[in-house]
């Protein structure tokens, strides 16, 4: 019989992600001049979030692949009890990749494989990781793009009137490693919930 995914193990790699990645900033700002800080932290904005939509699959994966009854119950279609990882990746993402639009996207998404009182939706619903989470998705657009309209959302997420570069915006205050703290005690309510 295959082995289960473990939900615990995928939220322990993303706080080791966030880990690794913050110590990277902090060495980076021992090493580089203001501008030169400002394009690391608009690098780690992106690679943070790789790291927790990394996270969200595979503990998206984890909950079905443990339980296949709450895949049944969204799609009212009777699984067996044993899928695979890839088996279960591919009905939450078919062809594609996983991909979601601030918080209230990742609900639906998750909402779309699992109950609504399931503790993946529950942790993310969180209010407390609310303002991260959207800060998250808006901001790593603005690195990854820059366009007017992701700007227009970073600015919004952000609740200020401008911004130059969401690296510039974060390597300020401890605005990246504040964000990096709210989504690993996210992590850490999904392991804390998840029986696996």
């Amino acid at each position: 019989m295959p082995k289960k995914k473990s939900v615990k193990r995928c939220a322990e790699q993303f706080s080791e992600d966030t880990d690794y990645l913050l110590k990277f900033c902090a060495h980076a700002e021992k090493v580089f001049d203001d501008g030169e800080i400002s394009l690391v932290y608009d690098a780690a904005v992106i690679k943070l979030y790789a790291a927790f939509e990394r996270m969200m699959l595979g503990t998206l994966v984890g909950a079905i692949n443990n339980d296949t009854d709450v895949l049944s119950q969204k799609t009212l279609v009777r699984f067996p009890k044993h899928l695979t990882d890839e088996v279960c990746e591919y009905i939450i993402t078919g062809s594609g990749y996983f991909d979601f639009r601030g918080r209230d996207g990742l609900i639906s998404e998750l909402k779309k494989f699992v109950p609504a009182n399931h503790y993946l939706v529950k942790a993310v619903k969180e209010k407390a990781y609310m303002d991260s989470l959207n800060r998250l998705c808006a901001l790593r657009n603005f690195a990854a793009h820059e366009s007017q309209a992701s700007k227009r959302a970073a600015l919004k997420s952000i609740k200020q009137l401008r911004i130059n570069s969401a690296g510039s915006w974060l390597k300020k205050q401890n605005r990246l490693q504040d964000m990096a703290r709210d989504l690993s005690e996210l992590a850490e309510a999904i392991k804390c919930d998840a029986p696996y």
